[in-house]
Formats: C-alpha cells, sequence, structure tokens
C-alpha cells in the first residue's frame, strides 16, 4: 500500500474522505475490536451477468454431461443448459440450486478446493473477456489494504458458498480461509481404512447466508462484533446496520453499481428479499456512506479499466 496515499484509485469526494476519517479514527478503537467484514458479490469482485460461482457450477455440469449425457435429461439441467428461462422459472430456483449442488455430493473438501482454482485458472468473465480473478474491484483492493494498515482483521461474509470462495480468498484478498463466513453445505464423515474421509453432501447447513442470517452467522464463525461492513444489497443491510451500531467510530459502506460503460449499472438486490425501497435510499436514509463506481473510482479492475 502507498503510505502517501492508501486509495490511490479513489477519486476526490465525500465517499473516500469518509474512508480516509474513519481509517484516521481507527486509533480511538481498541484493537480487538477492529474488525471489518464485507460481503463478496457485488463488493468485491462482479456478479453480473451472473453470480462467480454459478458460472462454475455451469461449467461443472457441462463436463459433467460431457462424460455422462444421461444428465442432460435431468429436467433441472436440461433447464439450465437450455438457456430456458422459463423453464427455469417454472422448476424455481431452490430446485435449481439444489440440484447444482448435487454435483458434488462424495467429493471430498480438498478436490473441491482443486477444481475451484483451476476454474479460476483458466476460465474468463463471459462478457469482460478477462480471467475471473481480474474480475475484483481494485478500489477495494486497497481499502482492504488501507484497513490492514491500521491493524483491522478483515473477513469475508457472503451469500456464496463458503467453501468456494475459501478455495480462491488468501489469493484473492489475502483472507485466510477461516475469515471466510458463507452458505455452508454439510459433510458426512465415513472411517476409510480407520481414517475418517470428509465428503461433500447435497445439504445446506442451517441456511442461506444472507439478510438477518449473516448477522448470526459471523457471530457464530468469528465471536466478534464488527465496526466496519461494506456491501452492495439488502442482503447486506442488517450486516451493516449491525457494524453501524457498535459504540466508537463505525462505518458502513454501500459500494453503487452506476457504471454502465466500465462494468454495470444496476440496482442491487438480494434474491432472497421481496421488494423493498432502493438500497441506495436506505443508506442515505440510515447514515451509510455511498460509493458510487462512476464518480468515486478512477478505475474499477486491477487491468487498469
Amino acid at each position: 500500500m502507498n503510505a502517501n496515499d492508501p486509495l490511490p484509485s479513489w477519486r476526490p469526494g465525500p465517499a473516500r474522505e469518509a474512508v480516509l476519517a474513519f481509517l484516521d479514527a481507527a486509533e480511538q478503537i481498541p484493537l480487538d475490536e477492529r474488525v471489518a467484514v464485507l460481503d463478496n458479490d457485488g463488493t468485491l469482485w462482479c456478479e453480473r451477468p451472473r453470480y462467480t460461482q454459478l458460472d462454475f457450477f455451469l461449467a461443472e455440469l457441462a463436463e459433467a454431461v460431457s462424460r455422462r449425457p444421461e444428465l442432460g435429461d435431468v429436467p433441472e439441467y436440461q433447464a439450465v443448459l437450455s438457456g430456458n428461462a422459463d423453464a427455469v422459472a417454472e422448476l424455481g430456483l431452490e430446485r435449481i440450486a439444489i440440484a447444482l449442488v448435487d454435483l458434488f455430493t462424495g467429493l471430498g473438501p480438498e478436490e473441491f478446493d482443486a477444481r475451484v482454482r483451476q476454474f479460476f485458472a483458466t476460465a474468463h468473465h463471459p462478457e469482460l473477456d478477462v480471467p475471473y480473478g481480474q474480475t475484483i474491484y481494485q478500489p477495494m483492493l486497497e481499502l482492504l489494504d488501507a484497513l490492514r494498515s491500521v491493524q483491522f482483521g478483515v473477513y469475508l461474509v457472503t451469500g456464496g458458498g463458503t467453501e468456494f470462495v475459501r478455495a480462491v480468498s488468501r489469493q484473492l484478498y489475502g483472507v485466510e480461509p477461516d475469515g471466510v463466513v458463507g452458505s455452508l453445505v454439510t459433510y458426512e464423515v465415513a472411517l476409510v481404512d480407520d481414517r475418517p474421509r470428509l465428503t461433500r453432501s447435497n445439504t445446506l447447513w442451517g441456511q442461506v447466508n444472507d439478510g438477518a442470517a449473516k448477522v448470526a452467522n459471523m457471530q457464530m464463525a468469528l465471536g466478534r462484533r464488527p465496526v466496519f461492513a461494506a456491501g452492495n444489497s439488502h442482503g447486506d443491510a442488517m450486516m451493516l446496520a449491525y457494524a453501524i451500531a457498535a459504540e466508537g467510530p463505525t462505518m458502513a459502506l454501500l459500494v453503487d453499481h452506476d457504471d454502465s460503460d466500465r462494468e454495470y449499472s444496476y440496482q442491487s438486490v438480494a434474491d432472497t428479499f421481496g421488494p423493498v425501497e432502493p438500497i441506495t435510499t436506505a443508506a442515505e436514509r440510515l447514515g451509510w456512506t455511498t460509493v458510487s463506481m462512476r464518480n468515486d473510482w478512477s478505475l474499477i479492475f486491477p487491468t487498469g479499466r
């Protein structure tokens, strides 16, 4: 990190000044309370036109069907592979998601990690035409470094699969795997030659890590209350509100996708929530800091775009 300018990709303005003011105030926060939590999809990396994890699932599905063509006749897989939105809607996203997770039933955690890392090593974003590892937001990487420079513990609290994000969290963000809190599948444990062996199931542990679940799950996983939180959708709202309600200097940061030229322009929503007020309206009402991709960031991706 550049000590003279910890946020070189952040343009002068209220958002940058608010972040710098919070970093300056960090010395007022006891060391063991310097906890920062950040959402991943749409906050640290690009989530359009589809979630990165969904693209990974689709790539794995195509590979599985090439080996076992009969899988193409499974209604859920057939609907996804055909791109038939009506068929997907008729089956429902929950049923589709369970079917995709089922592709990995029986895999050990090491093999699943290896498949995720291989995907990141070889696959490209379908519209940005760069490797998925280059769809992370450069200004947010700078923010992670700036938080660490004032001795914050940095954690990821995501609606995505815990193991999926853990596989690349150290490489992309410098976050250790045990610093990732996400949606979890359960594991089966069996003795093989007197040695315990873990294999994935197709059953979710608890509920999807979104909304209030983010607050409950990060308490169970981390045991510490954040004083800084960043997100981009209503699925992050409870986490941001929880952080900003803590004692002492706090900050809630909302990333607003409003740059159709360099990324995408859309109002972030959470798939598990119904229609609610625009998240940017909520941010203004609740006193959060909103970051405009268009106005506040001089570049978005590490490639210079």
